[in-house]
């Protein structure tokens, strides 16, 4: 299969690096597309006041990755691949493996999951893969695991064009407690911003914090509480599978909004 590769840890990380090599070993098509350095927590930004610089990168990869070094956020890298640096169009779109997890409302604001969208966005069904720790470096059963996936995938397409966010725990192989099918939980986080004085005398902040997971239920009438939340999951050491959309759209508030529109705005309607 034909297999784009983005990531927002950037092109040196081990996270990509164990994952296009482990496509390309198992006889995958893969080209590597990243930011030239670290872009975490870009969201689905994009590059539009500046040039985009894509330079080819040897001797990072297995030599039968074809890889490129971006200048811009993860999502740019796979509209410029996807738009000027590929001569075909990818059977799917994957991105990481991201060293930490991308689990709950992290997703808003991940550049992984937002890399993995844009194939979304172009009708590429896409996979973001994300390692459930920042101090866990074995990325190989997340690789594994992958590699499985899209074979299935191939296989067994999805049945609709989505998004699978999917999370590793930080343990090994013979200790995770399988797969499961999870829906997006509550990570929130209690955010402090250190206020420091840089050697000019100006005042700066650093955004620090932690997470509090799991922190409040779901307030969604439509949600089946009998599908484990991937905050939850991950707990247990099961590698979680969340299907994700792009649509943000609140459906089952859609029919109660018309009639508290009506009774409580003094709206013009239109005609």
């Amino acid at each position: 299969m034909k297999l784009l590769v983005g990531s927002d840890d950037g092109i040196f990380a081990p996270g990509i690096q164990t994952l296009a090599n482990t496509l390309a070993i198992a006889g995958h098509d893969v080209t590597v597309v990243c930011p030239d350095r670290e872009r975490s927590a870009t969201g689905h930004g994009l590059t539009i006041h500046k040039p985009i610089r894509a330079e080819l990168v040897d001797s990072v990869f297995d030599p039968k990755v074809r890889a490129w070094a971006c200048s811009g956020t993860p999502s740019d890298c796979i509209k410029l691949a996807l738009g000027a640096l590929l001569d075909h169009s990818p059977d799917f779109v994957l991105s990481g493996i991201n060293q930490g997890a991308n689990l709950g409302t992290d997703v808003l604001y991940s550049g992984t999951v937002s890399a993995a969208m844009e194939g979304v966005l172009e009708g590429i069904p896409s996979l973001a893969f994300s390692l459930a720790s920042f101090t866990y470096t074995n990325f190989e059963p997340g690789a594994q695991f992958a590699l499985r996936l899209i074979q299935q995938l191939r296989e067994q397409p999805l049945p609709e064009l989505m998004l699978l966010n999917v999370n590793i725990p930080p343990v090994p192989a013979d200790q995770m407690a399988g797969a499961i099918i999870t829906r997006q939980g509550v990570r929130r986080y209690y955010d402090m911003f250190e206020k420091r004085i840089d050697p000019r005398g100006r005042v700066y902040y650093w955004l620090a914090g932690e997470v509090l997971e799991d922190c409040a239920p779901s307030q969604r009438t439509d949600v089946n509480a009998s599908v484990m939340t991937d905050v939850q999951a991950i707990r247990d050491q099961c590698i979680t599978i969340t299907p994700l959309q792009c649509d943000l759209t609140y459906y089952s508030c859609l029919s109660k909004l018309q009639p508290w529109l009506e009774n409580h705005l003094a709206l013009a309607q239109p005609t």
